[in-house]
């Protein structure tokens, strides 16, 4: 948050200090347009601007900014530039926020942004930086301490974890899925082998094998069938089964 001084120690009122910014966008209309985005606020200043990620690291070093307004691909690979450079400074100047600015709807470059904790990151889309005051809660938000992700990318992120599990549940044998439908059902293993008339060590290989396919791994076995379950509900095979 922007700094309060007292000058002097005297009844002079109190002075904010105001956020020191610095940007990193290669492209000269997107960097002009953040900039007078930011000119608008008073407890906010650009004090350095780059077009790549050398000379965004080099800046940062030097100036000890605030927060890091900065594009995903730059210069020179212009892959994930934006990522690397959030990702290092983690780890040299974990006090600079950093909000990363997107035109990709891409769940990946969130996940790997917030990979090392959300604490200071953010990630909004370029195309939302126009809506009155996104931009500059956006950097208060992260240069308080918090994290400030953009709500498409986040139902984006839901949406691909759904499509992901449903994708795990169609991998599922015929009888895995009877399987599951029991344990969703409440059934022990042995009242399940009784049904399937099967011994319940069968069973409990169904079991394991519905497991690895939802990637269901290193935790208590009722854990698991508690995962299971939900995913199996939430796809809506619960429904497709007849029960």
């Amino acid at each position: 948050m922007p700094r309060i001084e007292c000058p002097g120690g005297g009844d002079y009122g109190l002075v904010v200090t105001p956020l020191r910014i610095v940007i990193a966008e290669d492209n000269l209309l997107v960097r002009a347009g953040i900039q007078a985005l930011i000119a608008t606020e008073a407890d906010v200043e650009v004090i350095g601007v780059c077009s790549g990620y050398d000379a965004l690291m080099t800046t940062v070093g030097v100036e000890r900014p605030d927060v890091v307004v900065t594009d995903i691909r730059m210069p020179p690979t212009l892959t994930d530039e934006g990522i690397r450079a959030a990702t290092t400074m983690r780890a040299t100047h974990p006090e600079v926020a950093v909000l990363v600015l997107s035109q990709f709807l891409d769940p990946g470059y969130l996940l790997a942004l917030i990979a090392q904790g959300s604490s200071r990151r953010g990630y909004l889309l370029k195309e939302r930086i126009a809506a009155p005051g996104e931009l500059v809660s956006a950097v208060r938000t992260v240069a308080s301490g918090g994290s400030f992700i953009d709500s498409v990318v986040v139902d984006s992120l839901v949406s691909a974890k759904t499509r992901n599990e449903a994708g795990a549940m169609r991998q599922l044998t015929p009888r895995e899925r009877e399987t599951l439908a029991e344990v969703a059902a409440g059934r022990s293993n042995l009242a399940i082998a009784a049904g399937f008339g099967v011994s319940e060590r069968a069973v409990e290989k169904y079991i394991n094998s519905i497991f690895l396919k939802l990637g269901l791994r290193g935790d208590r076995d009722t854990n698991r069938r508690v995962k299971a379950v939900l995913m199996f509900l939430d796809s809506g095979a619960a429904a497709n089964s007849g029960r």
